[in-house]
């Protein structure tokens, strides 16, 4: 589809780029006079009109089969294949909404996890103490459990465990239960990276372009839980070594890219972040507690050290290609 050069990148340029994580399209739409901007990114006209024209020629289509068209039509797919179909949708009920378009009637409603969510069960398993040397539960197994049937496990001892709770991840996301023999010991979360950090993206040498086109090529640890009856020094450090080899394999496995950046944040005043210090991990700095969706610049939340492990001596480079 051509475009107006003056007009900025269209929609079906800025999702041919690398894929996005579920909070980069669950954001703000700004409708202008003769456009959209769309986190930066202004769309035409002419998207508009070629959507039109797709529910046009489409009269019988759901919107979701109408979605899945114009995935194709401009080439929305993530590196692994799937279409970009949730961001999709997605804009397109925002344009519904804002009356640039309108959509077919809804033909179901489908009941949505993604809101109607219930917090997970709680799961018996077995509590007894495991107090010994790191050397006696070894070797540790490490199990990615992301749809399969021990996710609910997992959920559960997050949920249950965790000071935090259950959350559920977004973008692209893998979880982990360690366990020693047949008895988990350990959880893991990995998701995608969040967009702005200040002190990781001066340490990486990030400017806004590079962070954009290669922030999906970062993962965030969002959980770490030992479970609280297992009393063996050295276990976090020692899995958090394992599992920056582990993930990395794993990523680039399922989702067909690689990574080669680990962050996590540790609240400062709950925790000493030793493990991640044991584990080689950077502290690169402070959060300033605003949150992404600010407009006060006062914080509102708890401040978080910011931590970093790069998992190639290259990393400035494979994360910032073609910079100076």
């Amino acid at each position: 589809m051509e475009k107006n050069p003056a007009a900025g990148v269209t929609f079906s340029d800025f999702f041919a780029s690398p894929p996005l994580a579920f909070h980069e399209y669950m954001c703000y739409l700004v409708f202008m006079d003769l456009g959209i901007t769309y986190r930066g990114r202004v769309a035409t006209a002419d998207d508009v009109a070629f959507i039109k024209r797709l529910i046009a020629d489409n009269p019988t289509d759901s919107r979701r089969a109408l979605s899945k068209k114009l995935c194709r039509a401009w080439n929305w797919v993530q590196p692994n294949g799937a279409l970009k179909d949730m961001v999709c949708r997605g804009l397109m009920l925002e344009l519904h909404r804002a009356g640039h378009i309108r959509l077919p009637a809804k033909k179901c409603h489908v009941n949505n996890p993604f809101v109607n969510r219930t917090k997970p069960a709680k799961v018996i398993i077995d509590q007894s103490l495991v107090d010994s040397k790191l050397s006696d539960i070894k070797p540790l197994r490490f199990c990615q459990v992301r749809r399969t049937g021990l996710e609910k496990l997992f959920n559960s001892l997050i949920e249950h465990y965790h000071y935090l709770g259950y959350c559920h991840p977004v973008g692209e996301q893998l979880k982990y239960i360690v366990y020693s023999q047949q008895r988990p010991i350990a959880c893991l979360a990995w998701s995608s990276a969040p967009r702005h950090i200040g002190c990781r993206d001066r340490f990486i040498g990030w400017s806004a372009h590079s962070r954009k086109k290669h922030i999906h090529l970062l993962a965030y640890n969002s959980r770490f839980l030992i479970l609280p009856w297992v009393r063996v020094d050295c276990v976090a450090s020692h899995i958090l070594g394992c599992m920056a080899k582990i993930v990395c394999q794993d990523w680039q496995t399922i989702y067909s890219h690689c990574i080669y950046y680990l962050e996590t944040f540790v609240d400062k005043q709950h925790f000493a972040a030793t493990c991640y210090k044991a584990a080689n991990w950077i502290y690169l700095g402070d959060t300033t507690g605003r949150g992404k969706n600010d407009h006060t610049n006062k914080a509102n939340r708890s401040i978080k050290a910011v931590w970093g492990y790069p998992l190639s001596k290259h990393f400035r480079t494979l994360l910032s290609p073609g910079a100076s």
